[in-house]
């Protein structure tokens, strides 16, 4: 007797998704060795938490089977869940190692607040919209990460009261580069930020504070959503 299997796509939901793991792992395999290794990412560490952390968990539902294509995606509210290899780019360039404190501001869908997690155990992770810091404290409760503290407020000021951070990364573009965040750098810390404005050439720059002072590097063009701003 032959039998015949039939599966509604409306109204998937997660038992199903489970049903479709195995091929989210080969996508997401696929990912870190085409668009993240053959790009020159070279880091051990980041590779090996970009092929443990499930993207399609970040995304809406409805983009779920575009979640390791090699682009950005809409996460709602005018934000997106950046490009992989630029999530891992940023994080290599952070240069992370365990034990370490990090500041990301700009939590969004909180995939990249949960590859810094995957490599160290103190992660602290601002959010300015509101919907987006409730939704994303959920999310890591779902998925387990214990180690990610989020807040909702103006990323702009950091986050005093667990400064200083051994790196900070910024995940929108900001104008310039915050004065507060420069402050909560540890020393010897790296802050990976674009800056400039949303309708012209952004520039992926590394901040290091060495020996009490600022240096910085361009890294390359990119394009981020602008940095949203507490309204005064």
């Amino acid at each position: 007797m032959k039998v015949i299997w039939i599966l509604s796509i409306a109204g998937i939901g997660t038992n199903t998704l489970l049903f479709f793991q195995p091929k989210f792992e080969i996508l997401r395999e696929k990912m870190v060795k085409y668009q993240i290794e053959a790009r020159g990412i070279k880091s051990e560490t980041v590779l090996s938490a970009m092929r443990k952390v499930p993207r399609h968990e970040f995304v809406p539902e409805k983009y779920r089977r575009e979640a390791y294509n090699d682009y950005p995606l809409p996460i709602g509210h005018g934000q997106t869940i950046s490009q992989p290899y630029i999530v891992a780019l940023m994080t290599e360039l952070a240069d992370i190692t365990k034990g370490e404190k990090v500041l990301e501001i700009g939590a969004g869908s909180g995939y990249q607040a949960a590859i810094l997690a995957e490599i160290t155990d103190s992660v602290y992770t601002i959010e300015i919209i509101p919907e987006l810091a409730k939704s994303v404290r959920k999310r890591f409760l779902q998925l387990g990460y214990k180690n990610i503290a989020v807040k909702n407020a103006d990323g702009y000021y950091g986050w005093k009261k667990f400064a200083p951070f051994d790196a900070i990364i910024v995940t929108a573009a900001a104008e310039h580069v915050p004065p507060p965040l420069i402050r909560q750098l540890n020393e010897g810390g790296k802050m990976v930020i674009p800056v400039g404005h949303q309708f012209q050439v952004q520039n992926l720059m590394v901040i290091e504070k060495k020996d009490g002072k600022i240096r910085c590097r361009n890294v390359l063009p990119v394009r981020f959503v602008p940095l949203v701003r507490e309204k005064k």
